[in-house]
């Protein structure tokens, strides 16, 4: 049976009358990956709040203009009983009191797609209407001529992941003029049959004066921290070259994160380019002053003049110290973790944690009876370390 019409809550307006929900969106569904996305901008604030419906294995929705919620929730409801999007849509459009007032775009688990624009907006500024091609729906309302055309065009001709597809979609449609209203707000949601969580996009720029192009720099954050981690596994795994060229990629994506540029100042050090590290730690230095908290994790540049000049030593605390000893580790200098442990149990010898640390440089290095004795003591200085006890049972207990 049918889903039935259900009064839900408009998307509030910003100002009285209905000639200002002025919106642009894209809804598809990607075969190769089994992913499902919407991207979506207009001239109100969170547009994301209300106008996105996304269930893997089912199908997506988006709707907008006088954005009625219940139109999506319908349409993903129908699509799980088995009906084509065009059914999906029919039964709520016809017990709507203000079906000239939507726009809905629905593509289902197979990529069959429906596209309604309702009569009303046609009486709005600009133009207003949908069009459908394989896997997808554009739609909008109160555009520039030639928006839709230009988004069908970036969707198809754009390579890259479904998000950048998605979204060069909705750049383009900006480009070509995009609403003639203004514009305020974006969102990106991507989702798929594998839920983990870096296949799951839900991107929003709720207030900005550039939506879209926020939105872009939002996408190439997430899509750059999934390749640097790629990028330092293949490094540990000894493909240097390849980590070399993902990591190339990751730093082009991730400029302006500064929180992202400790893993990849690291990630330069573990290929042997201390000296683009130094400079991305500089770049980041420039730009974040509180960023100079994590110099001292990287206290194995201090052979370089140029980092030298960075440091303040003499300030570090018991701290600072073994966040350098821990980087040395992370980034496999083990020989170098080694001596800074030693170096610094014997500075402070009532630290457990630097017990801990050294005891786990000495397993880096091989050396497992001093491992032990050194975790036994961590663990008398302060009984409640946790990590001193998970690795004396993970390493030490008898099979």
């Amino acid at each position: 049976m049918l889903s039935t019409f259900v009064s839900a809550q408009n998307l509030p307006s910003l100002l009285s009358g209905r000639d200002i929900n002025s919106t642009f969106a894209i809804v598809a569904y990607d075969k190769a990956t089994q992913k499902w996305g919407v991207a979506v901008a207009t001239n109100n604030i969170y547009v994301g709040n209300s106008t996105v419906y996304i269930e893997p294995g089912v199908g997506a929705a988006a709707v907008i203009a006088e954005t009625e919620p219940v139109y999506g929730i319908n349409a993903l409801k129908n699509l799980k009983q088995g009906h084509s999007p065009a059914q999906a849509a029919q039964y709520t459009i016809q017990t709507d009191s203000m079906p000239d007032y939507r726009q809905l775009g629905i593509v289902d688990r197979n990529g069959r797609t429906f596209g309604y624009t309702g009569h009303a907006l046609s009486y709005w500024k600009g133009y207003a209407g949908h069009r459908t091609g394989p896997g997808y729906v554009v739609m909008g309302n109160q555009l520039a001529d030639s928006v839709l055309v230009r988004m069908a065009d970036g969707y198809e001709k754009t390579a890259g992941s479904f998000a950048q597809r998605l979204l060069a979609a909705l750049s383009a449609g900006q480009a070509a003029g995009g609403q003639l209203s203004g514009k305020q707000s974006a969102a990106l949601r991507v989702d798929g049959m594998n839920t983990s969580w870096n296949n799951r996009i839900d991107l929003r720029v709720d207030n900005d004066v550039d939506p879209v192009s926020s939105l872009q720099t939002l996408l190439n954050y997430h899509e750059g921290r999934i390749i640097l981690n790629r990028s330092v596994a293949a490094i540990q795994c000894g493909k240097t070259d390849t980590g070399k060229q993902l990591l190339s990629q990751a730093t082009a994506l991730l400029k302006g994160w500064f929180g992202m540029y400790g893993k990849l100042a690291t990630a330069f050090i573990m290929t042997g380019e201390e000296e683009k590290a130094i400079q991305i730690i500089q770049d980041a230095l420039q730009h974040q002053e509180g960023w100079k908290e994590n110099l001292s994790a990287f206290y194995y540049l201090e052979k370089h003049d140029s980092f030298r000049k960075l440091l303040n030593e003499s300030a570090f605390s018991v701290k600072d110290w073994a966040a350098a000893i821990q980087q040395e580790l992370n980034m496999g200098k083990n020989t170098a973790a080694l001596a800074l442990a030693k170096q610094m149990t014997t500075k402070y010898p009532t630290s457990s944690h630097l017990q801990y640390l050294l005891a786990k440089a000495m397993l880096a290095n091989g050396n497992r009876p001093d491992a032990w004795e050194s975790l036994h003591r961590a663990i008398k200085i302060d009984p409640e370390n946790g990590d001193a006890r998970r690795m004396l049972a993970k390493e030490f207990s008898k099979p």
